[in-house]
């Protein structure tokens, strides 16, 4: 039988109440697993009070600065039978709207009404006090409430982080949050740190993922590198997870060479592709602790990791498939391709199937025949391991020529003065498109050194023929660039 999330819970708060769930590091507030339950069921009760039936869209808009009333939130709409919009609250009242309108949201819970008060029906503010308050929704019973849930209902509608176009939704059902049916048998209670938003994909695996290990979650809202290391060496987590954006600061700050990270036995980094370059400078700084990458999407939620005892051996690939997880690279008839081929990356697998919310022609193109086709581009490894090249959209084609954007971003990375770089198409009047590269510098470098040392590693049709320096990459709350914006800030170039 498959335990979902409000099940694990409730057995988790039965066998070790007093253990800490998670903490918020920034005011060292704490919840325990039986205060989670407790608070859970209540605002469960008081939803339910309030006319919230089951199927019903809630919007959950609660900041990252209150990471316990979300998480009280989440598990609270699961357990009412609801469905969970989990959005970020540092969206533009624009998006906001759009997507809220889109969700059909009956309910919001947010850390702010303003920007929302006039699209959803009912808002329910934590700042607020009264009838219409966070506060005010919890029952006073707080007794357990089960609900006739099963693994095929739905639990979230998760939207897309819009790096390549509009953010869609993805109806996700229980059954694809509950991916290990492990109740661990002692509470270790040690520290699991993590900055990612729980309104991301990345972040909402995390929302019980640590405890499946008897580990405590431990929230650091507003990632700052410094930050983190001063958590790591004065708290001493076991754990964590980043993404590759926070990998590349923590790697650039002066801090890390000499910082004391030993009580970190694996980290943990997904949600977009990084660097190997990256990665090495990372591992050396860390000692003895393992990092493990990992590969997922909204529209599948986790697919690969890399295993615990890998000892660096695939440092730069994304790992296995999951239990239950079938990968493929397949070309563009379908054809499954051999190991070292690159290809469109394929996912299958028994977990109950997601799909894009009032988009069937999506929908239908997305997946196909029971497979998911990610439009991400990778090959597998002789030993099955994933690595990932690219995504097809991105795929430059300059005069005939393919470039994946991701090979030109890695050697790039392996140059010692770049600590971000990203590239991407531009329009081309003759060859249709051309290379652009964006980069951050850690030391002085020019372009056309950097173009020097691409053309001694690349064919001459790959190096890019523009090279923009810039103070930062834009990138979304999951940490991945978003190339449009770069894109549209590039005049298109002639001919010379």
């Amino acid at each position: 039988m498959t335990l979902l999330q409000p099940q694990l819970l409730r057995e988790l708060a039965t066998a070790f109440p007093d253990g800490i769930a998670w903490r918020n590091m920034a005011d060292e507030s704490a919840m325990t697993l039986g205060q989670w339950h407790a608070r859970s069921n209540r605002l469960a009760r008081g939803l339910g009070e309030h006319g919230v039936a089951q199927g019903d869209r809630i919007a959950l808009v609660i900041g990252d600065h209150e990471p316990l009333e979300w998480l009280v939130s989440y598990m609270a709409i699961h357990k009412a039978g609801a469905v969970a919009v989990p959005l970020l609250s540092r969206l533009g009242g624009g998006e906001l709207t759009r997507i809220l309108l889109h969700a059909g949201a009956a309910v919001a819970l947010s850390s702010d009404t303003d920007a929302i008060r006039d699209s959803v029906p009912q808002v329910f503010s934590t700042a607020g006090t009264g009838a219409e308050s966070w506060s005010g929704l919890l029952s006073a019973d707080a007794s357990d409430l089960r609900s006739a849930l099963g693994p095929d209902d739905v639990a979230d509608i998760m939207y897309t982080s819009g790096t390549m176009g509009a953010p869609k939704g993805v109806v996700v059902r229980h059954g694809g949050l509950a991916t290990v049916d492990r109740v661990p048998q002692h509470w270790l209670g040690l520290g699991f740190l993590s900055s990612s938003p729980f309104a991301t994909t990345s972040g909402s695996l995390l929302v019980c993922g640590p405890l499946r290990g008897g580990l405590s979650g431990w929230f650091l809202p507003r990632f700052d590198p410094e930050r983190w290391i001063t958590a790591v060496e004065q708290d001493r987590p076991v754990a964590g997870f980043l993404v590759p954006a926070m990998v590349e600061l923590l790697v650039a700050s002066p801090r890390f060479a000499a910082a004391d990270l030993s009580s970190l036995a694996t980290v943990n980094v997904g949600s977009a592709p990084i660097a190997r370059a990256t990665l090495q400078r990372f591992g050396a700084g860390l000692g003895r602790a393992e990092v493990l990458c990992g590969y997922g999407m909204t529209e599948f939620g986790a697919v690969t990791a890399v295993p615990i005892g890998d000892g660096g051996r695939h440092l730069g690939s994304v790992g296995l498939p999951l239990p239950g997880v079938v990968v493929r690279i397949v070309d563009s008839a379908g054809t499954e391709q051999p190991a070292g081929e690159v290809g469109q990356i394929a996912i299958g697998g028994g977990r109950p199937p997601r799909s894009y919310l009032g988009d069937d022609a999506g929908s239908e193109q997305t997946w196909v025949g029971g497979w998911l086709l990610s439009g991400d581009l990778g090959y597998l490894d002789g030993d099955g391991h994933l690595w990932i090249v690219g995504r097809q959209k991105e795929m430059i084609i300059r005069g005939g020529h393919n470039v994946v954007p991701g090979e030109v971003e890695a050697a790039l990375f392996d140059h010692g003065a770049v600590a971000e770089a990203a590239v991407a198409g531009i329009p081309h009047p003759v060859l249709g498109e051309d290379v652009a590269a964006w980069v951050v510098l850690r030391e002085a470098a020019e372009p056309e050194a950097l173009r020097a040392y691409l053309l001694e590693r690349l064919a001459d049709y790959k190096v890019p023929r523009r090279i923009t320096v810039l103070d930062a990459l834009p990138r979304n709350e999951s940490g991945k660039v978003l190339k449009s914006q770069l894109v549209q800030g590039a005049e298109p170039r002639r001919a010379t």
